[in-house]
């Protein structure tokens, strides 16, 4: 028990360090990319930029008070440790956009250089932040809550959220301004989901067939991939079907399906995207390996 519990403290300490590290890169393309070229970000830092810009007040204060309500929304509505990391991670954003607020743009006068230079930097600081447990930044806790209360999808209630910061961007920075911030949100929401799936990333297979065993064979030996499987059966047909689950690496998807063509052009196929993977049998054997 006591190195469980040593294991789980040293564990939240990793990730704490993580949404930090996050923050410092979301603040830095902030402040050396975006905010110098009159491109702002979207959702409650998009807020904090506008109000900063208008009233004078430093953006880490606005960051970290405009914050505060949506803070309490995920710690009600998602956890504790959701919410602590949160909190660590939007002061850090607060802390470093206020140290970081002087230095030297690192690219100037190129608009579409710029939006995709400040979009790339911000979504990797937000998808490491995102991918260890917290928020950067409280629109999107705010969509989850709205999304449970009305006939929408999250990513749907960001887009409409958004579409009013932005319209509040282009009384500061204009109709241009507030493009080049459309843009530069979309390009870092894209990147933030490519580093919550991973850079490889993965892909669940499932199979319906009736030749179970020579594809689960073939995906031993050529992919070096175990399976899981149930039997089954048709709900028209009545015959007895088998189906596979499969778990690979995005790259082996093309051979995988070579291999379902090749021993059952019939079956069923369905694939999915998978977010994560943890431990279990997800363990690629060397297909090269020859037994001695």
């Amino acid at each position: 028990m006591k190195k469980t519990t040593t294991r789980n403290v040293f564990n939240f300490i990793g990730r704490v360090i993580m949404v930090v590290a996050g923050a410092f890169i979301t603040a830095y393309g902030l402040e050396s990319v975006l905010i110098p070229n009159q491109v702002s970000d979207g959702g409650v830092t998009g807020i904090s930029i506008v109000g900063s810009t208008l009233f004078d007040i430093p953006l880490g204060l606005l960051i970290a008070v405009l914050n505060i309500p949506f803070i309490w929304l995920g710690y009600r509505q998602i956890g504790t440790k959701f919410a602590a990391l949160s909190v660590a991670g939007i002061l850090s954003l607060a802390y470093f956009t206020a140290i970081m607020h002087h230095i030297p743009a690192i690219i100037e006068g190129d608009s579409l250089l710029i939006t995709v230079v400040g979009g790339v930097i911000i979504g990797v600081g937000m998808g490491i932040a995102l991918r260890n447990g917290g928020a950067l930044d409280g629109i999107d806790m705010f969509a989850v809550l709205l999304s449970r209360k009305l006939p929408f999808g999250t990513s749907d209630l960001i887009l409409f959220l958004n579409t009013f910061v932005f319209l509040l961007v282009s009384t500061v920075f204009g109709f241009q301004g507030a493009i080049l911030s459309a843009i530069a949100y979309f390009i870092a929401s894209k990147v933030i989901h490519l580093i919550e799936e991973g850079l490889s990333g993965s892909k669940t297979f499932t199979i319906i067939t009736v030749h179970p065993d020579s594809i689960i064979e073939a995906i031993r030996e050529e992919l070096g991939r175990t399976c899981t499987y149930n039997e089954i059966m048709g709900g028209y047909t009545r015959m007895p079907l088998t189906q596979i689950t499969c778990i690979i690496n995005r790259l082996e998807e093309q051979k995988l399906k070579e291999i379902i063509g090749r021993l059952d052009p019939q079956a069923f196929l369905a694939v999915y995207d998978v977010a994560d993977v943890r431990k279990g049998s997800f363990v690629k054997k060397d297909v090269h390996h020859q037994a001695k």
